[in-house]
């Protein structure tokens, strides 16, 4: 007895037909109207639902990326990846706010996004004995909001924040000069830290410069610059703990 077979076309029709019946079901986010998908996801994201919330964000912009709605949602997905934090969610935020400036650069927004970037930027600086290349681009969109918005609101939080990522590039300074004077290269170690107190003279504990300063130029045989050194030391951070360490032989080391 001969076997039926289907023809070739036929059975595959019938492949993609069970595939379809089988697939996943349609995202019902996709149904919302642009307002509703909003709405909805500023719900969740007052409950800081913030993974949640970004899918109704994304939605509503897609379905109006020019009208007042998509714009907010845009900026609301931004928000999502900073508030929901960790250094991966802080770069997708820098690079959401850079896509809604580069869309709408006249926004009334625009100050409050070209902070949050910074923002984004100066919460992945590294510690100050690490390559510090993102905290000088968070510095440099910090001068940035300053220099493009001077009289909006967070031009002056940009000054505040300057100063902690100041004090983290001059820590760094430090760092390399001491690294430096530890191995024996104490002309490098005082170019550096001359080179920190010009540049940050409001770096905080400039008692520790004075001291490593003057026990570089002790290792080099500058007896009055070091004296020059540990008298700065004495005169302007007279409280300092470091005033104790000052060596009394030209062969002091650094602590």
């Amino acid at each position: 007895m001969r076997r039926a077979f289907l023809p070739l076309t036929a059975v595959a029709l019938a492949l993609v037909v069970a595939s379809c019946r089988s697939g996943p079901k349609e995202d019902p986010i996709l149904r919302l109207a642009a307002a509703e998908s909003l709405a909805q996801g500023k719900e969740l994201m007052a409950k800081k639902k913030y993974e949640r919330a970004r899918p109704y964000f994304s939605h509503a912009f897609e379905v109006e990326p020019n009208s007042a709605i998509g714009r907010e949602s845009l900026l609301l997905a931004a928000d999502t990846y900073y508030l929901e934090g960790s250094s991966a969610n802080y770069v997708q935020a820098e690079a959401k706010y850079r896509d809604y400036l580069n869309r709408f650069p006249t926004s009334a927004q625009a100050p409050y996004v070209q902070f949050q970037i910074a923002n984004s930027l100066a919460k992945r600086m590294e510690k100050p004995d690490r390559d510090q290349s993102g905290t000088r681009k968070a510095m440099e969109a910090y001068q940035e909001l300053i220099r493009l918005y001077p009289t909006s609101e967070y031009a002056q939080q940009a000054q505040e924040q300057i100063k902690l990522v100041k004090a983290n590039l001059a820590e760094h300074e430090f760092q390399i000069g001491r690294f430096y004077l530890r191995y024996g290269l104490p002309p490098a170690a005082v170019e550096r830290f001359n080179f920190l107190l010009e540049t940050y003279p409001e770096y905080p504990d400039k008692g520790k410069i004075y001291y490593h300063l003057g026990v570089a130029h002790v290792l080099m045989h500058q007896t009055e610059e070091a004296r020059k050194a540990f008298d700065r030391l004495r005169t302007e951070a007279p409280d300092s703990p470091w005033i104790s360490e000052i060596p009394a032989q030209k062969n002091g080391a650094s602590k």
